[in-house]
């Protein structure tokens, strides 16, 4: 009980409630984007490997009611070479996480956020045809991002938008391989003893907020108004990446 109650009377629990509503809709009806709203304002209130449990853990739960659709939309076995690379770089990202200023994490965090917006949102993308090896290394640099800042996703969109696949086979991918990589997170953790009990509750905490407002995006998705969507979805992660930048105190 008394780490519940730690986790409750966090001061910035509200922020923390906020940001991760913001997270749940834009991965509701993007498919991507939660690290990226969520991680710059984490930064601010928590010291890196706390900010990650926390999303770890709901990023884990929050999305088991999407991934029905995300596995009927999908392809699993392309979603499976994704994770192979992840496992192979993802423990080299935690080690630098775990000797990291939380200073330089923020500024990590927000300057790579805003970065992989900007490629995002520019229209950039790699536009040769992806096979089993090119794919075997996105899964590896977004491993890496995964490990060291808690950012797994853009390397895998950069990679996916350039492909011929319709918009919810994208999404479908993209969410399954998000919750294979906090799956795979978790197990680094607990063999690196980084597992920390008030953060995992905190997480657990955020799981309601996070889930309802994830199926609110899922439910407002609309393929015919993609661009609506994307638009929101930048502007949602171009301001938690400039709120979190260590300029503002």
């Amino acid at each position: 009980m008394d780490v519940i109650w730690q986790a409750l009377s966090l001061d910035a629990l509200p922020y923390l409630i906020a940001a991760v509503i913001a997270a749940g809709i834009v991965r509701g009806f993007s498919g991507f984007g939660t690290a990226m709203v969520y991680m710059p304002i984490a930064a601010i209130f928590l010291e890196p490997i706390h900010a990650m449990l926390t999303m770890m853990t709901f990023d884990l739960f929050g999305p088991i009611a999407l991934m029905p659709r995300a596995w009927r939309d999908g392809e699993p076995k392309d979603v499976g070479v994704l994770g192979l690379g992840a496992l192979v770089a993802l423990p080299i990202g935690v080690y630098f996480l775990t000797r990291m200023d939380p200073i330089v994490f923020r500024w990590i965090v927000s300057i790579l956020s805003l970065v992989l917006l900007i490629l995002l949102a520019s229209g950039w993308r790699y536009r040769n045809p992806l096979r089993t090896a090119g794919t075997l290394c996105v899964g590896l640099v977004s491993g890496f991002l995964s490990g060291i800042a808690a950012l797994p996703g853009p390397p895998v969109i950069l990679s996916y938008m350039s492909s011929p696949r319709p918009v919810s086979v994208i999404r479908g991918n993209t969410m399954m391989y998000l919750f294979l990589v906090d799956i795979l997170a978790f197990i680094v953790f607990a063999l690196k003893g980084l597992l920390v009990f008030v953060p995992l509750v905190i997480g657990a905490i955020l799981t309601v907020p996070y889930g309802i407002a994830g199926l609110i995006g899922q439910r407002i998705f609309n393929p015919a108004h993609e661009v609506v969507y994307r638009t929101i979805a930048y502007a949602m992660i171009a301001f938690s990446a400039i709120a979190g930048m260590p300029i503002w105190g």
